[in-house]
């Protein structure tokens, strides 16, 4: 009998209707395979296939166009802020430095700027309470704030200082605490500017910070050496690497966090070089905050109702390193701080896990290098025969 021969394009149907049983004239029993019916087994199979199959490719992503899309948006950080009303000298940032590790600006003298932004961990408060960061800082007597404190790295290159913008610049805000009852305690400007001339060794720095001055030890020299000093507070990390032109800076991940980053809407935002801490926004703008806010945010400071709810956008920079995170501390997880902006803060909504996740691998990229020698702990001048004690009242 000769040999029939099918086209090659329908011998895979005749194998499928044959394994199916219905290539046969008559109907049989149900065809059975190692103890299952040949239906079961063919499910299990097919969904073995598909649960074990490799993923889809994914997306090709061009570092080099991501870097063009980010410049306008982003851009590398500069190595200092620069004022033009506070010119920086190594006088001045040296004079800066001492006075940011000195307890003795503080009532009790065991409070310095270094307690609540320590510069060995990125810049804020790591201390402990309850079994994890203190959400907000301890200042004299155990008084607590009721904010957190933010990183001091990278600050001087905001638009404003503090959640709600009340202090211009960083020289204003390294004056404030010192005299906040609930963090140094000084009772006034004269109570600081007298124990700082009570110790000889602040006379020499202080003429030489500010030469032009007949009294050169006054309280806001204070604050614009301690300024000084925080305008070079910069962390360099691979994103500005990136940003330069390195495409192999930042890896897959990476590349692909910041594509989410900006697909999703973050640089309405975070913006600029610190990626953040250019505009006050309200929390809550695209859809109303999960939970009740007892703290009105920059109402307070300015008094309008067009205020209420807005804060500073926060420096993204070492954010991965800066938790607990949000204005009151209360958010302990970075994915779920991520989640919470996506979902409230801009229009896209909610990210998928993976969304997610590739954006806390891109927020890692922010991660800098901190500046050890610049920040090392200066010995500081000691004190004179008339420098006052602690007062712990």
């Amino acid at each position: 009998m000769p040999r029939i021969r099918l086209p090659r394009s329908l011998r895979p149907t005749l194998i499928v209707l044959a394994l199916a049983g219905l290539a046969c004239d008559e109907p049989a029993a149900p065809a059975v395979h190692k103890g299952k019916p040949r239906a079961q087994q063919q499910a299990e199979e097919a969904k073995a296939f598909e649960e074990g199959a490799p993923a889809a490719p994914k997306e090709a992503i061009s570092a080099a166009a991501l870097i063009d899309r980010a410049r306008p948006l982003l851009g590398a950080t500069a190595l200092s802020a620069e004022s033009p009303t506070n010119p920086l000298t190594d006088a001045k940032i040296d004079l800066g430095r001492k006075l940011y590790y000195d307890p003795r600006l503080s009532k009790g003298q065991t409070f310095s700027c270094n307690s609540c932004h320590d510069l060995a961990h990125y810049g804020i408060d790591t201390r402990e309470r309850d079994g994890g960061r203190a959400r907000t800082s301890e200042g004299h007597k155990k008084q607590f704030g009721e904010r957190n404190s933010p990183t001091v790295y990278h600050a001087a290159f905001g638009l404003a200082q503090f959640w709600d913008g009340r202090a211009a610049d960083v020289e204003a805000q390294a004056q404030m605490p010192i005299t906040n009852p609930v963090e140094m305690a000084m009772a006034n400007p004269e109570s600081v500017i007298a124990v700082m001339k009570s110790i000889p060794g602040y006379l020499p720095l202080f003429q030489a910070a500010f030469p032009d001055d007949s009294d050169p030890i006054t309280f806001e020299n204070i604050g614009k050496a301690v300024g000084a000093f925080e305008r070079k507070l910069v962390t360099v990390a691979p994103f500005d690497r990136f940003m330069k032109g390195d495409t192999a800076a930042l890896d897959d991940d990476q590349l692909r966090g910041l594509k989410v980053f900006l697909d999703a809407g973050c640089t309405q935002c975070h913006t600029g070089p610190s990626v953040g801490g250019t505009q006050f926004q309200k929390l809550g703008t695209t859809k109303a905050w999960p939970e009740p806010l007892a703290d009105t945010g920059r109402e307070k400071h300015t008094g309008a109702a067009a205020d209420r709810y807005f804060f500073k956008v926060p420096t993204l920079r070492n954010v991965t390193e800066t938790g607990p995170w949000l204005h009151d501390g209360s958010v302990t997880s970075l994915e779920r701080m991520v989640q919470l902006m996506a979902e409230h803060q801009t229009s896209g909504g909610k990210l998928t896990a993976e969304q997610t996740r590739l954006l806390v691998a891109f927020l890692g990229a922010l991660r800098g290098d901190i500046p050890r020698d610049y920040i090392a702990e200066p010995q500081l001048p000691e004190n004179g025969p008339t420098t006052p004690g602690p007062d712990p009242s």
